[in-house]
Order: structure tokens, then sequence, then C-alpha cells
């Protein structure tokens, strides 16, 4: 199925990509689907995306539609002036849970606070290909990420998972991800950075919920949904914002987090 329009004009197109979609043909598996390989079938070799998304995550991705416009377009990205806005549905592991995968964002209450700032360089994992991490001397990019903290909730066991506004000054690879990660907010069902075996499900928030058998989790994708992008337009210059809906497994999440978790406090 080919992804949903979010907005077109004659210098821009963009799409609200879905979960498990590539952006680009796969390298080691070139039959793979990929966005692009649809979007140059239905519009032509002309369009090019701007920026990429990792596979797992969903929402805008921006296209244009001409080369002045691919260059005005991406000159924002590299200059640092686009504005990106992701929302994350993370897993707050306890304190000293959250040390074993790097430091920990708390504030006095020993919650996640409601504002902070991640500033870690990033680079490839030499011993994980495929995969990103933090280098805290020399090597790696410099990444900066500011987060806010939206929601906090608790299901029946005690767990805390938090509804987190992700706002990065940077585009490197996984830098969310990672970021979050390093803070000790790892994003849910991410299945490189995440706490293995962590899942949200009904029967966690419900009591009385019958249907354990047969349960799945209220969001078995990677918990990363890129949400607004703001450009300044390649023919008007005048800024343009998109924007891309909740996927319906973030609503149904969040709806039983609200209902029948335990609210841990807004941000």
């Amino acid at each position: 199925m080919f992804p949903t329009i979010l907005h077109e004009d004659d210098a821009l197109l963009a799409f609200d990509k879905p979960s498990g979609l590539l952006i680009a043909p796969d390298r080691w598996d070139k039959a793979k689907a990929n966005l692009m390989a649809m979007v140059h079938e239905k519009f032509g070799h002309h369009v090019a995306n701007v920026h990429r998304l990792d596979a797992d995550t969903s929402g805008v991705l921006l296209c244009t539609k001409d080369k002045g416009s691919l260059d005005f377009v991406s000159g924002q990205f590299q200059s640092k002036t686009a504005k990106k806005n992701y929302h994350a549905l993370c897993y707050v592991p306890p304190a000293d849970e959250a040390m074993k995968v790097g430091r920990v964002a708390r504030d006095e209450a020993g919650l996640l606070p409601a504002e902070f700032t991640v500033d870690l360089a990033l680079g490839e994992d030499e011993e994980q290909p495929g995969r990103m991490r933090v280098f805290k001397r020399r090597g790696g990019k410099a990444s900066t990420t500011v987060f806010r903290t939206l929601e906090r909730f608790h299901d029946r066991q005690g767990r805390a998972f938090a509804w987190v506004e992700c706002s990065p000054l940077t585009g490197r690879t996984h830098q969310l991800r990672v970021h979050l990660a390093a803070a000790g907010a790892p994003i849910l069902a991410d299945p490189f950075y995440g706490v293995p075996d962590v899942e949200l499900r009904l029967s966690d928030l419900k009591r009385g919920y019958k249907g354990r058998d047969e349960e799945k989790p209220l969001l078995a994708r990677l918990g990363l949904h890129a949400s607004e992008l703001t450009v300044n337009h390649p023919l008007t210059r005048e800024p343009v914002t998109i924007t891309a809906p909740l996927p319906r497994e973030f609503e149904v999440a969040l709806k039983n987090l609200r209902r029948f978790g335990t609210a841990g406090g807004r941000g």
C-alpha cells in the first residue's frame, strides 16, 4: 500500500512513512520494499528524499521535486535550522537498573525530569555493525537532543513508562534511540537499545483482564514517531509545517495507559 501523502505542492512532497518500511534499498537485500522505489515509480526519479528515518520509525518523510528545492531544503538540515519533533513511548527502569544502560536523567524525586538535554557524541559501534554507540572521549560526532516529558505512567507491577517529546538539534543515525537509552529511558520495543523482554500489555494495566493466553503487546513496534517537521519553503521562503498523526498503535497504548495506568504526573 502506498503511504499517505501529507503535503504536496510545486516543490515539496511529504509522506507518512509507516513503521517497517525502508526509505532506500537495503544494503544486503535489494529486493526489500522501500519508499523511494515506490515514489519514483509513481512520481518519477526527479523526486528526492531530503532526509531519512529509521525503517522502524514512522512519520513525516519530506521529499523535493527538483534539484533547486533539494539544495535549498537540504541546506536547512545541514545548518540545523530545520525543526524536527518526534514522540517516543519509553520504559523508565529504576535508577539502579538504568545505570547499566548509561547515564540516568532523574529529578530530585527520582522521576524523569520535565525537561532534559542529552549532549553525547555518537558514532558507529565497531563491535555491532549497523548500530551506534556513545563516544565519551575521542571519536564520534557531536549530537544534541532536547527532551520534554509530557506524561508519566505506572502499570500494576509498578513499572514506569513515559510519553516524551524529542527535539533533535543534530541528525545522527539512531540519535534519539541512543540518547534516550543513555539517559536511562530507552524507547519501548527497541530491539537494539531497549530493555529485552519489557512489553506493555493490557493485562499489566487492567484488573481482571481475561485474554492473557492470546494477548499481544499494546505496542509491538518501535515506540518512536516523527510527528512534525518545519522548514522554509523553497519557493515562498516562508515556514511550512508538516505533521503526521499518531499511528493507531500509539493511540491505543496511550488510551489504555491513561485509563488504567497510574498517572505519574505530567512533566
